[in-house]
């Protein structure tokens, strides 16, 4: 009974970071020229700082998940700064290239001497490699091309041989398009234990598909107004069938939304300082001025200066309305002039300024509706 105890094989416990869709060397369109230039050598020190996470961390595997350039064609010194620092992550690394970045003859996948412990997947067709000393075995496949449009995981199924197995691909799951359609189906039907998924720029949280657990890390910088808020990678704790991933942020730079309201403001400078966050010194914003002003175009280039003392880079958009007499037309023989009256006889009898300050913007929305109008922002 005791030997039976000891020469049992215990299930390995496997902590993983996960990361994908670095799109290195991205072009950054929406700054100037010098600051798209920063940003590019800011997307640069990332592979160094993940590297750096898993020696800290202690991880048994780097997963990456794809896109991890922009194109398949990067600067040189992008990719060798990429392998470089991969080779210091102490642990094996496993690379599953995306549309962006597909494994061809010429991708720097082939062309570059990579470091030992850095295996890319260079097939659409998901290829094992057994990592006896972990318990496990890590699956994977490649991008060809810049588009896919069959499942990577159609016909899969990991053999059960008492090994944890684990996934890296990049993949749209439900998707319908041209990006490695994945349903969940086919997920479930791996037998994997976790697949680590690139593609989508929004981090996903833990997902399950019958068994199988699957992430989205989401993208570890966003690079416009459509990426918005933290972005990192996920540390991920396999222990037998039992998985859970932590988010870590590693955003440099945040993109934000910012909404300030001139209406009630004594300026619009005076609104704008109310409405910047106190932790944007590094972020990018983008400033929208609603509510009604006294004036029709409002100056924006001293506003964008004044936003720009409390972050790196700000936007600053006029979406306001030239305040106006609501009552203007009560005396009409219309229905907007019915609707008027019949509001302010609602407002003379209000029981406080609550109640008049909704009957009032009651109004706005309802002189819009009636104008056909773009409804006043709230």
């Amino acid at each position: 009974r005791t030997r039976d105890l000891v020469d049992r094989k215990e299930p390995p416990m496997l902590h993983i970071l996960h990361g994908a869709d670095l799109h290195l060397d991205a072009p950054f369109t929406g700054l100037s020229a010098e600051q798209a230039r920063q940003r590019r050598a800011e997307l640069r020190e990332l592979p160094r700082r993940l590297a750096e996470l898993a020696r800290e961390r202690g991880a048994d595997l780097v997963l990456l998940s794809g896109d991890l350039f922009d194109g398949s064609d990067p600067y040189a010194e992008t990719a060798q700064a990429l392998a470089r620092a991969l080779g210091q992550t102490g642990c094996p690394v496993f690379i599953a290239p995306g549309n962006h970045d597909p494994y061809g003859p010429r991708s720097p996948y082939a062309l570059l001497s990579w470091p030992e412990n850095v295996h890319i997947f260079r097939t659409a067709a998901m290829e094992a490699v057994p990592m006896p000393k972990l318990g496990c075995t890590v699956w994977g496949a490649a991008f060809t091309g810049v588009s896919r449009e069959d499942s990577p995981l159609a016909g899969f199924a990991a053999p059960r041989d008492g090994d944890v197995h684990i996934g890296v691909l990049h993949a749209d799951v439900e998707g319908k398009g041209r990006y490695a359609p994945l349903p969940e189906t086919d997920i479930a039907a791996s037998g994997l234990t976790y697949l680590a998924l690139g593609h989508i720029h929004a981090g996903s949280g833990l997902q399950k598909a019958g068994e199988t657990a699957w992430a989205y890390p989401g993208c570890p910088e966003g690079r416009g107004f459509d990426e918005l808020g933290e972005k990192g990678c996920l540390w991920v704790t396999v222990d037998d069938t039992t998985v859970e991933a932590e988010f870590l942020p590693l955003a440099r730079r945040r993109y934000r939304l910012v909404e300030a309201d001139v209406s009630q403001a004594v300026s619009p400078e005076d609104a704008l300082r109310s409405a910047l966050p106190a932790d944007a010194r590094d972020d990018i914003l983008r400033v929208v001025l609603t509510g009604e002003s006294d004036v029709e175009g409002l100056d924006l280039a001293p506003l964008k200066a004044l936003a720009e003392t409390k972050c790196w880079s700000a936007q600053v958009l006029d979406r306001t309305a030239v305040r106006r007499d609501l009552w203007s037309r009560a005396e009409e023989d219309t229905l907007t002039g019915l609707f008027l009256r019949q509001m302010r006889l609602r407002l003379e009898s209000a029981a406080d300024e609550d109640e008049r300050g909704r009957l009032e913007e009651a109004v706005r929305f309802g002189l819009a509706a009636l104008e056909h109008r773009e409804e006043p922002m709230a």
